[in-house]
């Protein structure tokens, strides 16, 4: 999304965008209502049933594996569909717009993920390096309007446009380093309809069911193949013609009708299904853990340093400039509110480990974090907004 939505630009275009922004905040709302809905559920006699019900086989698979593997795929369709608009007509088609939000998003995953590894080194747990890289675009901005108007909009868009590149970050992530067995066969299978698809693209297709059907295969084969059957998502949303800003372009078509089912049925179906953490007395003596520490101290403070160490340098370097109407103390509240993980954060612990605790357990430190960076960074971006505003009107 754009840094500055111009005068000129495309009415579809604008219209994604603000679609997109009041969905993701609906969505980051209902999420923590969700999230709070699925601890108090499992903590109460119904715990058992509750985490059974995701145990229910659906054909080969349980319920949890179709939410996680199944309709995950469609959420990452659509964060890549946002990336590839991004790429056409958004915050990466021009270097010039493009390079702060990247240079941000790359410091806010190199930071905590040296962070994180700095506690983990040599541990059991070093494989969860990944957990305090990414940014959960639906609640970030869920929090972010709370704090109302005083928040100018070029901060709403820099901050979404962060997390998104983050997305794209963790995909890759994910792809590298989280896959542990490989068939090459099912990968070229794979990869052999995505490239028949974004050649039909090209020959000017524009029919999405055409797209759609062979997703669903290449879904399937990149299963088979080891790599994380979400991966197809995106690269399905890469295959599929951007075709200018209009509503006649099948990107914006399907990315339009995604909105409201991503964000308020899979997303929150995910929070839900992966959320249900029974709490042991004590539990917060695992906060204390290595694994823990490192995902706390990565999302809470590696996200602000990264974000606002790396952007400090661009700009003072004149490789960048700040958003227009943003000032220095937005911009780290931003990077505060950047450290909310949580759906991406949980989606790679269940990729990094195995064992049923350590995964309780960094669920745990997941949540703790964000609600650390959601409760301060809306506190101090508040606070910083009316000192902004009273200095102006004293002006």
């Amino acid at each position: 999304m754009a840094i500055y939505i111009k005068q000129n630009q495309h009415t579809g275009l604008r219209s994604l965008f603000s679609d997109f922004f009041r969905s993701g905040k609906a969505s980051g709302i209902l999420l923590i209502v969700c999230t709070a809905l699925s601890l108090l559920i499992a903590n109460s006699p119904w715990g058992n049933a509750y985490h059974h019900l995701w145990e229910t086989s659906i054909g080969p698979y349980s319920l949890e594996f179709w939410i996680n593997d199944g309709l995950m795929a469609i959420f990452f369709l659509m964060v890549g569909l946002e990336i590839e608009r991004e790429i056409y007509v958004g915050e990466l088609s021009s270097p010039r717009q493009a390079l702060l939000p990247i240079v941000a998003a790359l410091g806010g995953m190199l930071v905590p993920a040296a962070i994180h590894y700095a506690f983990n080194r040599d541990t059991p747990t070093m494989g969860g390096f990944g957990i305090p890289m990414a940014t959960d675009i639906a609640f970030a901005l869920g929090i972010l309007s709370l704090a109302g108007k005083s928040v100018p909009t070029s901060l709403k868009i820099f901050l979404t446009a962060l997390a998104i590149i983050d997305d794209l970050g963790a995909i890759l992530v994910i792809a590298i380093f989280y896959t542990h067995e490989l068939s090459l066969l099912d990968l070229s299978l794979a990869l052999g309809i995505f490239i028949a698809l974004f050649i039909l693209g090209k020959l000017g297709m524009r029919r999405l069911i055409f797209f759609l059907i062979p997703g669903a295969f290449m879904w399937y084969f990149m299963h088979e193949s080891g790599v994380h059957a979400t991966i197809s998502g995106v690269l399905l949303a890469f295959a599929i013609p951007f075709g200018g800003t209009g509503k006649e372009s099948p990107s914006y078509r399907l990315q339009h009708a995604l909105h409201n089912p991503v964000a308020f049925g899979i997303v929150p179906l995910f929070a839900l299904a992966n959320t249900g953490i029974v709490l042991q007395p004590a539990f917060y003596n695992s906060l204390l853990s290595l694994n823990s520490l490192g995902i706390v101290g990565g999302l809470f403070l590696g996200k602000p340093i990264g974000v606002f160490g790396f952007c400090g340098f661009a700009v003072k370097s004149g490789l960048a400039s700040l958003p227009a109407q943003v000032n220095w103390k937005q911009l780290l509240g931003a990077g505060i509110l950047a450290g909310i993980g949580f759906t991406m954060s949980i989606f790679i612990t269940l990729l990094a480990y195995e064992e049923s605790s350590v995964i309780v357990d960094s669920k745990i430190a997941i949540l703790m974090a964000s609600i650390l960076a959601a409760v301060i960074g809306l506190f101090y971006l508040k606070q910083v907004s009316r000192g902004d505003q009273s200095s102006s009107a004293e002006e």
